[in-house]
């Protein structure tokens, strides 16, 4: 899984491993740890070590002596110079490095293995793909984050439109900026910033809503600040088309915003209500469904192309 991850993004992670030889439980743990080591001086750390994890039950029960025996025959195996290898294993070169390793780990302290560190954090977190493909999205959206909250760049009396163009066409919203003027402000700017450019609908359910305004994809992300909700009484999430924001919580809002496609009255007075689908109520019939709660490695979803800002 860590080697598909840096694949994926090459330009991002960089994979450093470290050893934590269990020598009071495994007697053969430093010897293995060496051994990927003396490999590793000619080109195959990994080569060693992915064979000596696959067929650790075929060496397990070995004395260290035939273990050492053992391993002349996993080099050739991989192809490395075996006299060399046997040189470097058996001169003890890789101890000290084996041994820091150990002393480093013990220092943390180290609960147990495998273990992860992130950004020298320890990761104690969902351990498939898509978790740690969320984390690095998530790192990369801190480049694009806002330090606070925008300045007020709207007038509250004017009119204002908002228009997301998609492949599958263009929805219209007539964004509230008299009842929720925070919130308009806050998605205007935004818009005007290019925020929402090739930003993907990352949850569309049928009959429920559908949800955009991550970059990042994963359904965590926001612009690096809060707003507070703007709670109106008479406006109501009783019909499908009615815009609002997502959050975590009260007074949590930053960019991800939802648009029923039904009456959700659970909803009303928990969200702020900012706006209305005013044309291309059909088109987010058209999105592809995803849940990622459901199904973490949901293929990507349709893509909000642009947003178009509209003052009257």
């Amino acid at each position: 899984m860590l080697a598909q991850i840096r694949q994926e993004y090459p330009d991002d992670v960089r994979l450093v491993y470290r050893h934590f030889p269990l020598v009071d439980i495994h007697d053969k743990a430093q010897l293995s740890a060496e051994a990927a080591e003396a490999a590793g001086a000619q080109g195959k750390f990994w080569e060693m070590h992915e064979l000596l994890y696959e067929t650790h039950s075929a060496w397990a029960d070995l004395s260290p002596a035939d273990f050492r025996t053992r391993l002349d025959a996993y080099a050739e195996e991989i192809g490395l110079d075996t006299q060399q290898f046997s040189a470097d294993l058996d001169s003890g070169k890789f101890s000290p490095k084996v041994q820091d390793a150990f002393n480093a780990a013990v220092s943390i302290p180290l609960p147990g293995t495998p273990f992860l560190l992130l950004n020298g954090i320890p990761y104690q977190g969902p351990q498939e793909h898509w978790a740690f493909a969320a984390l690095i999205k998530l790192q990369r959206l801190t480049e694009r984050q806002y330090a606070a909250a925008p300045p007020d760049i709207i007038d509250p009396f004017r009119q204002y439109f908002a228009t997301l163009h998609t492949a599958k066409g263009d929805i219209v919203l007539q964004l509230f900026a008299e009842k929720a003027p925070l919130t308009v402000n806050n998605f205007v700017f935004l818009a005007r910033e290019g925020w929402f450019n090739s930003v993907m609908f990352h949850r569309v359910i049928p009959g429920f809503v559908v949800q955009a305004g991550d970059p990042s994809g994963t359904g965590f992300g926001g612009p690096g600040y809060f707003i507070p909700d703007e709670i109106t009484p008479d406006l109501k999430f009783d019909a499908a088309g009615w815009v609002g924001m997502a959050n975590a919580g009260p007074d949590t809002n930053g960019s991800q915003f939802f648009i029923t496609l039904s009456p959700v009255n659970d909803l009303s007075g928990k969200y702020t209500l900012f706006g209305k689908v005013v044309s291309g109520l059909e088109v987010l019939s058209k999105l592809s469904p995803r849940d990622p709660s459901t199904d973490p490695e949901a293929p990507p979803g349709d893509v909000i192309t642009s947003v178009t800002i509209e003052e009257k």
